[in-house]
């Protein structure tokens, strides 16, 4: 008996081949065979590193589709090398070298690639001689021996969860760097591999023009960001807001959009938002002359009764007027300071409880129970009230969305009464805190807020795009 075992036919190659880089997002490219090339290239534009420099990263847009300047890719993979490269035209430059899987015909294997702009060029890649296994044969007389791929690819909608991880950059609209949740944000980032960035709003500044809106922070343009997070203070509220509207002229995802924000923060038109959507709330009354002081305690139902400044937070600048006499007083006392302010009736059966319900991506996430210290009606965290995980009821989890959605914000804290008439909503909060609902639920919400950010900024193709595509390939 011989032991004699035939081997393993070459692997053919024609002079082009369909590849994927699946790692990259790109499921198909066409790339031309070049042995006399040592090192592959790829096709890229508005290159640009990012991240520390023990560990950098780069990120560019690739046109994976040679003469469709509209289908873009946005990709991103750790910097490997920098490399001078001189091209078949005698032309040298520097290039950034990174490492992805590349699949051909029914293989799968890792090689390097250099990004370049290729734009003018037939062919979105060259897969030079290292990329090239031993057995591997060019047969430069013959096209696509592998089996072939096509652009249709980019027809086909990318399905949750299917799309290849890439590293953001991201920044968060801050002045409390080290805040918790703040910090949690930070290291939930650094922890999935992206380039968390904390920037002092009121060190920002605005270039607004007609063609390219820009943003500037200490003497430096500040870079493109995948996503910001605002995390605005009270006292900055309409800076703040303006910022991210430059943040949003220039395209960038932000979770919360500075209406929601400005409208959340003033709780007359927080009010009137609620009551337009028919959310359930406790009643409240508003007037700017001291005449109407009696009618509007008369159209709440009496004492006792709240009266809230209108940009109240952490449950300061709220106050329980337990009788008719006392509500005359705070609301006295609130005119002469030249206050504004609201009427709100008091939610007695909720026996100094509410719930935080938090809404990410129009879920609730995370609910718990705060309850007030002994002779505080007060519930908040911050006026020493403590907190417990609990479960909510289907009306109170739609109420809670409802809100959220009624002030399209991504991010919500949506502070909920349970009142004999069914859940009524305190207060909807576009900067809620991690560390009260994380320590009483035990559960991740930064990374539930990164789960977010990744699903609304993976790589995609825009619908309109996706018809021209679909034209072109039938």
């Amino acid at each position: 008996m011989s032991d004699h075992v035939e081997p393993a036919p070459p692997f053919r190659l024609g002079w082009e081949e369909w590849v994927a880089l699946p790692g990259l997002g790109l499921p198909a490219l066409k790339a031309k065979i070049d042995t006399g090339a040592r090192t592959s290239a790829l096709h890229a534009f508005d290159i640009e590193p990012f991240g520390p420099a023990q560990a950098p990263h780069v990120r560019f847009s690739v046109h994976p589709i040679p003469g469709r300047e509209d289908i873009t890719i946005a990709c991103s993979a750790a910097v490997r090398d920098r490399r001078e490269v001189t091209s078949s035209n005698g032309e040298t430059e520097w290039r950034y070298v990174i490492g992805t899987d590349i699949a051909l015909g029914d293989r799968t294997w890792p090689i390097e690639v250099t990004l370049t702009d290729r734009g003018s060029m037939a062919y979105r890649m060259l897969l030079g001689r290292q990329a090239l296994t031993d057995d591997m044969v060019i047969v430069p007389g013959e096209s696509c021996c592998q089996t072939p791929r096509d652009y249709s690819a980019y027809h086909a909608p990318t399905a949750p969860g299917t799309a290849p991880a890439r590293t953001l950059r991201i920044a968060v609209l801050s002045r409390e760097g080290g805040a918790y949740s703040t910090r949690r944000i930070v290291a939930e980032g650094a922890a999935r591999g992206h380039v968390v960035e904390v920037i002092d709003t009121t060190r920002c500044y605005m270039l607004i023009n007609r063609l390219q809106p820009e943003i500037h922070y200490d003497g430096a343009r500040l870079p493109r960001y995948d996503a910001v997070i605002p995390r605005i203070g009270t006292s900055v509220t309409a800076y703040g807001a303006a910022l991210i509207r430059q943040f949003e002229a220039q395209g960038t995802y932000c979770v919360n959009g500075a209406d929601g924000i400005v409208a959340s923060r003033d709780k007359l038109h927080a009010h009137q938002i609620l009551s337009r959507s028919r959310i359930g709330m406790p009643a409240t009354a508003f007037a700017a002359s001291p005449k109407d002081t009696d009618n509007l305690i008369a159209l709440v139902g009496n004492a006792p009764l709240v009266v809230k400044l209108l940009e109240s937070t952490q449950g300061k600048g709220v106050v329980l007027a337990e009788t008719r006499r006392a509500a005359q007083s705070v609301i006295s006392a609130f005119r002469g300071l030249k206050a504004n302010f609201l009427v709100q009736h008091f939610v007695k059966e909720a026996a100094g409880e509410d719930i935080r319900c938090l809404v990410i991506g129009g879920r609730v996430v995370a609910t718990m129970l705060r309850r007030a210290e002994a002779g505080e009606f007060r519930s908040n965290l911050h006026q020493g009230g403590s907190a417990e995980p609990v479960r909510i009821s289907k009306a109170e989890r739609d109420t809670a969305i409802r809100a959220a959605r009624a002030f399209q914000l991504g991010l919500a804290g949506v502070d909920l009464l349970r009142a004999h008439d069914g859940p009524q909503v305190l207060e909807v909060n576009s900067s809620p805190g991690f560390e009260g609902i994380e320590g009483a639920t035990g559960r991740n919400v930064a990374g539930l807020l990164f789960d977010e950010i990744e699903r609304k900024v993976r790589p995609s193709v825009p619908r309109r795009m996706i018809r021209r595509v679909k034209a072109v390939v039938d």
